[in-house]
């Protein structure tokens, strides 16, 4: 689902940016009033977890692989204005470091997974879930039934935007010039794998973790339960600081080890072939079998191919270049995927806290 450089085209581009802006502006407002030693360690962990679950790919129809994003369990834990920041970080530093996704596409990719998809999972977890206890099992439903449908409409958007541009922008001869297959061809591709093994995924996963916190620590999930019991165990909670999302990062931690489980799915996402594939016979062949026998153009559309070399990532692929076995490599990337995330929210805490003694050191001189 992640849209790489040359799939779009710059219009296109600058429109996607231009829908989320407003979202992101929302978001940080939002934010920045609530910003405390509780918020941040959470949207670290969840920033974190959401960047790692996406590594893990899973096999889709017709050779494909896809993936879980984690916007079920971002949205239900922070709520849908602090889910969307969470989730955007990962997918600006997968674009800029591991070129999982593009940097011109970085608007839409974000729109599609960490805006639409934060809105959507929260409001169906919200319906679903209704007034029901922390620990109630209609919540760890309501949970996976939220994930569940906003990944299938994260992946309804992305394939609306590929799919419109063979319409909307090709040569005077009629080829394509970014995107090379129409509306009729990027849905199904796109929504069969999603609403099978992709949102099963997801759904798994939401629940899972749901059900994880309800048993451990059901105070995180107060935020967004308005009315439910346990809400007057918050203020205990956000005294804890960075201890709230301590055993978070544990789990997140197990989850970057296991990172290599990711690669064993076999192929590539679908409207992910970098140039080169539309002019290998193998990549051809397995091209034409995820898009409904349709055979793919000879040559990389000419401005998908402009465009795709626009920014190259120090670990393109999530590849360390100083390990040959892809395996390490993979494990290398979830490492230090993880650890730049840990990193710019300690960094955004410490400006945080220097900016509230900031007050009280000019109140004393």
């Amino acid at each position: 689902m992640h849209i790489p450089d040359g799939y779009l085209s710059p219009s296109t581009c600058v429109l996607m940016y231009g829908a989320s802006a407003p979202f992101w502006s929302v978001a940080m407002r939002k934010m920045k009033r609530a910003l405390n030693t509780r918020l941040i360690p959470l949207l670290s962990v969840v920033s974190a977890f959401s960047f790692v679950i996406m590594m893990f790919n899973v096999p889709l129809p017709g050779g494909t692989t896809g993936h879980a994003v984690g916007m079920g369990v971002a949205s239900v834990v922070l709520g849908p204005w602090a889910s969307m920041l969470a989730i955007s970080i990962a997918i600006l530093i997968q674009a800029l470091f591991f070129g999982d996704g593009g940097i011109t596409t970085l608007g839409a990719n974000c729109f599609n997974m960490a805006i639409v998809g934060s809105l959507v999972a929260y409001v169906v977890y919200r319906l679903a879930a209704g007034r029901a206890p922390l620990v109630s099992s209609r919540r760890v439903v309501a949970a996976a039934l939220g994930g569940y449908v906003a990944i299938n409409t994260s992946a309804l958007c992305a394939a609306i935007e590929l799919g419109t541009q063979p319409l909307l922008f090709k040569t005077a001869a009629g080829a394509p010039l970014y995107a090379p297959y129409p509306l009729r061809i990027a849905v199904p591709a796109m929504l069969i794998g999603h609403l099978t093994f992709a949102g099963l995924a997801e759904l798994v996963i939401s629940a899972s973790v749901i059900a994880y916190l309800q048993r451990t620590n059901p105070v995180l999930l107060a935020a967004t339960a308005p009315g439910a019991t346990t809400t007057a165990l918050l203020p205990r909670e956000i005294k804890r600081g960075w201890a709230v999302a301590r055993p978070l990062w544990i789990g997140v931690a197990l989850l970057m080890i296991l990172t290599p489980l990711g690669i064993l799915a076999a192929g590539t996402a679908w409207a992910e072939w970098s140039a080169r594939d539309f002019s290998d016979p193998v990549a051809r062949h397995e091209i034409m079998i995820a898009s409904g026998r349709q055979a793919p153009p000879l040559h990389a559309p000419g401005g998908l191919e402009r465009l795709s070399s626009l920014w190259t990532a120090p670990f393109a692929g999530y590849r360390a270049p100083f390990f040959h076995e892809r395996f390490f490599g993979y494990l290398m990337s979830a490492l230090v995927g993880g650890g730049i995330i840990l990193g710019l929210f300690l960094f955004v805490n410490w400006l945080v806290q220097r900016r509230r003694r900031l007050p009280s050191d000019t109140d004393s001189v």
